[in-house]
């Protein structure tokens, strides 16, 4: 065998051998300490880079002019619009500039928009009754002002969507579910409430049912065909006219609607609608209620009435029917929801304003003002203006000296969040005196005859409001 080849078999063998007795007389290191390594910082996000010229929105309000038409041109209420448009004016950024421009009555303010629109000389924002404003959209004049609430620069919070009551908020849709209308103030459909004859007669609190409702006022009519005073025999009870707004209101308080479920059409077929209807007559054939020929303030004021059906716009007419000679001055008397259902319900008159087709920037200035016009500070001072309530809860906590100024206006607050709206939609107008008339016959009827006459009723709303779309 070569040496070499046996030197390196050798090795082979025996190399492995010493370095495995090696390893084993090595003594085994300590355990380390981990020491945990220092991470890296995370790299801080980069600013965006600033654009070299300042990114301006698509649409720019700046230095338009906005002609805006309403309805109130007597003082106080005129001097106190004109102040909060001229604050508009002086202060907002865009030097927008508000022309208040008073067109009389709500009537003639229809005239002139209808006239306006065959001119083609409209104003941007008007003031209207939501079925005029749904006619006019109908035709393509107004704006759906759901775009500029939900536009991500110019629009409004959910928080401020929120703010605002739900029956005054939901008054300006349309049957097509475009806002038509914003509000700015409210009125109400309420009753006017007598509580210290009431108390005399033994009611200590309000009727919170319709069968106490009934029950109170057939005591006031069997109290006044008792006394000596053969003039106020048959009054007593619940003055009772058969106009839609009442009728509405009723059904509202017993948790019903005059709409169909989904807010597309009319329905005075429904449960609640039909127990308005008897109830109604139940308390006419019974003597408990009683027409009038005119308001009945007088008739409240002197206790031959122990409730009314009023707006509360008409506060004013009736703190002066209380004033007159033949009067009871020291009754305590007040507005209270239509009975029914938890708390009740009243009928939501919104006031509201709407923004007129012209060009993206005097709309766009169009709806800053009316954003400005309705944020809890300005309808404050509007609020003290006109006598209207507020359409937003947070305007409630600015109106504390008014409300203490003025304690019958300020029962219609704790009534704001019970509001519920009528239809907002131009046949409303038409449904209106259907209404009135089909509930006119039903006291004059049979009660056998209620569910034909609202079937009537139902199919003459179903085609008034088709001949609308």
């Amino acid at each position: 065998m070569n040496k070499k080849i046996a030197w390196l078999l050798f090795l082979a063998l025996v190399l492995p051998m010493v370095l495995g007795a090696c390893a084993a007389a090595t003594p085994e290191p300590p355990p380390e300490v981990e020491v945990e390594e220092p991470s890296e910082p995370e790299p801080e996000p980069e600013e965006p880079a600033e654009p070299e010229e300042p990114m301006a929105p698509a649409v720019d309000p700046s230095g338009q002019t906005v002609q805006f038409w309403h309805v109130w041109g007597t003082d106080p209420t005129a001097s106190a619009l004109q102040a909060i448009v001229d604050e508009f004016n002086a202060t907002n950024e865009w030097g927008i500039t508000v022309e208040a421009v008073d067109q009389g009555q709500y009537r003639d303010l229809e005239d002139a928009m209808n006239v306006a629109i065959q001119s083609g000389d409209v104003p941007n924002v008007l003031v209207g009754y939501t079925n005029a404003l749904d006619t006019w959209y109908s035709v393509d004049v107004l704006e759906d002002m759901n775009t500029f609430i939900a536009d991500p620069d110019w629009g409004m919070t959910d928080d401020d969507v929120a703010d605002f009551y739900p029956g005054a908020w939901e008054s300006g849709i349309s049957t097509d579910g475009a806002r038509v209308g914003f509000p700015h103030g409210q009125s109400a459909n309420t009753i006017f409430y007598n509580f210290t004859w009431a108390e005399e007669l033994g009611f200590p609190s309000p009727p919170a049912t319709l069968a106490e409702l009934k029950e109170q006022n057939c005591a006031a009519a069997a109290a006044n065909a008792a006394d000596a005073d053969p003039d106020n025999d048959g009054t007593g009870g619940l003055v009772l006219y058969t106009g839609a707004s009442n009728v509405a209101s009723f059904v509202f308080g017993i948790g019903g609607d005059i709409q169909n479920e989904d807010g597309t059409g009319y329905d005075f077929t429904s449960p609640e609608v039909q127990e308005v209807a008897e109830f109604l007559k139940d308390i006419w054939d019974e003597g408990c209620a009683f027409p009038t020929e005119s308001y009945p303030n007088p008739e409240f004021a002197t206790r031959k009435a122990l409730m009314t059906m009023s707006s509360s716009a008409g506060l004013p007419y009736q703190v002066g029917a209380f004033e007159a000679d033949d009067a009871y001055v020291d009754d305590v008397w007040g507005m209270i929801p239509f009975p029914g259902v938890g708390d009740g319900a009243v009928d939501a008159y919104a006031q509201n304003s709407a923004v007129v087709k012209s060009n993206p920037e005097q709309e766009l200035a169009s709806w800053l003002f009316l954003k400005w016009f309705t944020s809890t500070e300005t309808m404050a001072k509007w609020i003290e203006a006109s006598g209207y309530h507020p359409t937003r809860a947070s305007t409630v906590g600015l109106l504390g000296d008014y409300s203490e100024a003025n304690p019958l206006w300020a029962t219609g607050l704790d009534l704001a969040p019970l509001g519920v709206a009528e239809p907002g939609w131009s046949s409303w107008g038409t449904v209106r005196r259907d209404v009135q008339d089909t509930f006119s016959a039903i006291l004059q009827g049979e009660v056998e005859d209620i569910p034909g006459l609202l079937e009537e009723l139902n199919a003459a709303a179903a085609e008034a409001l088709a001949e609308t779309q």
